[in-house]
């Protein structure tokens, strides 16, 4: 039985295209950190350890111990003369990148129509942003009042697309894989949830696949047609006593 929508946020309740976005974020950070690193050298070290920390899969380190162990081992800086500035930046600019990013009131419809058929719901961003990131741009989704959980990367051990991130996720909801519904954007990335059981749904108005692992969706839609599928009961939202 599903008890839980599990949605990815960029590209999919944020209507926005993620690799336009991530490097108008790195434009706009190296400033911060210019007088510690260059911005020539700040872009790749981020780059690098931000593959890292998407590779590894040690349960017993979470990913933001992971990208800073790497990241200071590389740029040979001290964290107390570099993470105060990062701290800076996402207190102090990273709200004002709104502007690069598009916005739509089926967002907030969305996430209510689950609720509203009795859905608990996880927002399951790669975490690879702090917290803080994380929830500004939920706000910007318009959608942070109403959601149980998201991922950011001081709490989470894994990312997208290993099955381990999936099972965090349902973890931390109470749930099993099988009672969870992943809705994405992205193929490789957010489609993997259903080597574990999950439902899945794929988001097309920002489609992304990379052709590599395929995988299969139970079901896609843009999201206005998401909005009507959960609404309606169709598809992976059919209630399960009506599929007997």
């Amino acid at each position: 039985m599903l008890k839980v929508c599990c949605f990815d946020l960029d590209g999919t309740l944020l209507p926005i295209d993620t690799d336009a976005f991530i490097k108008q974020y790195l434009q706009e950070l190296a400033p911060y950190m210019a007088e510690i690193i260059p911005p020539e050298k700040l872009v790749p070290l981020i780059w690098e350890a931000t593959k890292v920390t998407i590779a590894d899969q040690d349960k017993h380190r979470t990913n933001e111990e992971v990208f800073q162990e790497h990241f200071l081992a590389q740029s040979g800086v001290k964290k107390e003369e570099i993470w105060p500035l990062f701290d800076r930046f996402y207190t102090e600019h990273f709200p004002t990148l709104k502007k690069y990013v598009q916005t739509s009131s089926l967002s907030r419809q969305v996430v209510q129509a689950a609720l509203d058929r009795g859905y608990r719901v996880a927002v399951a961003t790669n975490p690879i942003f702090p917290r803080e990131a994380v929830l500004e741009r939920l706000r910007w989704a318009q959608v942070e009042d109403l959601v149980e959980l998201y991922t950011a990367y001081e709490d989470t051990h894994f990312c997208k697309p290993h099955s381990g991130y999936y099972q965090e996720v349902a973890r931390k909801m109470g749930v099993e894989p099988e009672e969870c519904a992943m809705i994405g954007n992205d193929v490789q990335e957010d489609m993997v949830a259903g080597t574990l059981g999950m439902k899945t749904y794929l988001v097309t108005d920002f489609r992304i696949d990379r052709g590599e692992p395929a995988y299969t969706c139970d079901q896609k839609g843009t999201l206005e047609q998401l909005l009507t599928d959960i609404r309606e009961g169709k598809g992976i939202f059919v209630e399960e006593s009506l599929k007997a």
